[in-house]
């Protein structure tokens, strides 16, 4: 029988508490005694004994250096430490990713979010996490609701404050905040208080804050669906409108975890709603105006989802490069050469292309891919009662056709 190859034994990944040593169970232990290396943060390395193993800290970045530092100790057997569940916005979900679930062997604690609820009372059904870790504040605001409780796992003691100034600033000041610091350890914290009134340096760097979210009188709460008002998006006049926004959507029909390309993205608008359905959902804004590009990343910071990526580019030459798209918006250029053959061509089985136009020339483009690729056109008329003299009339906006096709 042929040797194991070194690079194929086996991680274990321990959940250490901020109990540290005494909060781990039989089999965590063994794990640790039997390592020849542990690989872990300092605080983590630091709450378990010296007992013969290589203490060895991650590096920093992590992530660029990650499968250097494995290579590094293949053929020895390594525990990896993590805060509480690994998986829960820790490094086991990025080892599993990287090494496959049959590689990575998963011992894991109470995580944080599950020691908040208890101190809270909150059941798991009720409440939303949100994870700020190594990640921008603003993607609370994308859940954000009268009444909801959310979870944010703070990426460290300026947090708290961060988001505080956040609730205040979107309509949110009267949200009721609490912070539960060092949880599980000796030294377990709990400050509360309301967002618009917050001033709390005290905050352990270690900490989970939760919200219950009160929103402010006369301010008007944003919903995750489809056709936010157009007020809520900063822009220049190319902004795909909100009746028509809905009804593009709605035939990109974004599902979790989906990626959608949003071509001549204009203010953004799409991509940033096809973001706010689910948290898992990415986006790709593609504008060639670099002063455009800048508005969408202030309006998706705005808007609860600071990680939509925006590249400054002009289609098609610039898609060539991007990940696979499960569903592509062409909200302008329509009428470019090559530009809905591209986007067609990028998409995989079961993807869809939606397309807009206004022009004479944006309506003979997408009749073409009607008649090429099948789906459906429409045309699309709005109109909104204004003051016409004396009276009320209706004022129509420009008919916009849209062809949408999924590709079998």
């Amino acid at each position: 029988m042929s040797a194991e190859r070194p690079a194929q034994l086996p991680i274990t990944v321990v959940g250490v508490g901020a109990d540290g040593w005494s909060g781990l169970g039989t089999q965590a232990r063994d794990a640790v005694r039997t390592a020849e290396v542990l690989l872990g943060g300092p605080r983590q390395l630091g709450l378990v004994p010296d007992e013969g193993a290589e203490k060895v800290p991650w590096p920093s970045p992590l992530l660029p250096n990650l499968e250097t530092t494995l290579t590094a100790h293949a053929g020895r057997r390594i525990c990896v430490l993590a805060s509480g569940d690994p998986l829960l916005s820790g490094i086991g979900t990025t080892l599993v990713r990287r090494l496959g679930a049959e590689r990575v062997r998963i011992l894991p604690g109470v995580s944080s979010v599950t020691l908040a609820r208890a101190r809270l009372g909150w059941s798991a059904e009720d409440v939303e996490v949100v994870s700020a870790v190594g990640r921008d504040a603003h993607r609370v605001l994308r859940a954000l609701a009268p009444g909801r409780k959310l979870l944010v796992l703070s990426s460290g003691a300026s947090t708290p404050a961060d988001v505080a100034a956040l609730l205040t600033e979107h309509g949110y000041g009267a949200s009721e905040l609490t912070v539960l610091g060092e949880l599980g350890g000796a030294g377990e914290q709990r400050l509360s208080g309301n967002a618009r009134d917050w001033s709390r340096p005290e905050v352990a760097a270690l900490n989970v804050l939760a919200v219950c979210c009160r929103l402010d009188p006369g301010a008007v709460a944003l919903p995750p669906l489809p056709g936010l008002p157009d007020s809520a998006f900063e822009h220049d006049g190319q902004l795909t409108k909100r009746d028509l926004r809905a009804s593009t959507l709605a035939r990109l029909a974004p599902c979790p975890g989906e990626l959608l390309w949003d071509v001549g993205a204009g203010a953004g608008s799409v991509a940033i709603e096809w973001c706010r359905a689910h948290p898992a959902n990415r986006a790709i804004a593609i504008e060639s105006v670099p002063e455009r590009a800048a508005r969408i990343e202030r309006n998706a910071r705005h808007l609860g989802v600071p990680d939509l990526q925006v590249v400054t580019g002009r289609a098609p030459e610039v898609l060539a490069d991007l990940p696979t798209p499960d569903a592509v918006f062409a909200g302008g250029g329509v009428s470019a050469p090559g530009l809905l053959a591209a986007c067609w061509a990028a998409l995989p089985t079961g993807g869809r292309l939606v397309g807009n136009g206004v022009t004479l020339e944006a309506e003979q483009a997408l009749a073409a891919a009607y008649a090429e690729w099948g789906g459906e056109l429409v045309r699309i008329s709005v109109e909104q009662a204004a003051p016409l003299g004396g009276f009320t009339g209706w004022t129509p906006a420009r008919a916009v056709t849209q062809w949408n096709g999924g590709k079998a």
